[in-house]
């Protein structure tokens, strides 16, 4: 979790903050739904996003 929040403080969240609470919560939303687990390299997953990951272990443990 600590790792999830310095790359979201550090590669996402404005300088300046948000004005909004709306705007923070869609921008974050699309942030942990979107880039982080869809887009992003996680070194643990062998630099691939943890979708694709557990894609792959559905795919070797034959769930659909």
């Amino acid at each position: 979790m600590e790792l999830l929040f310095r790359s979201l403080k550090t590669e996402w969240i404005p300088a300046l903050g948000y004005t909004a609470l709306h705007t923070t919560r869609q921008d974050i939303g699309d942030y942990l739904m979107g880039y982080y687990n869809r887009q992003r390299p996680h070194a643990f997953n062998g630099e691939i996003s943890p979708v694709v990951t557990e894609e792959k272990l559905n795919v070797l443990s034959g769930i659909n």
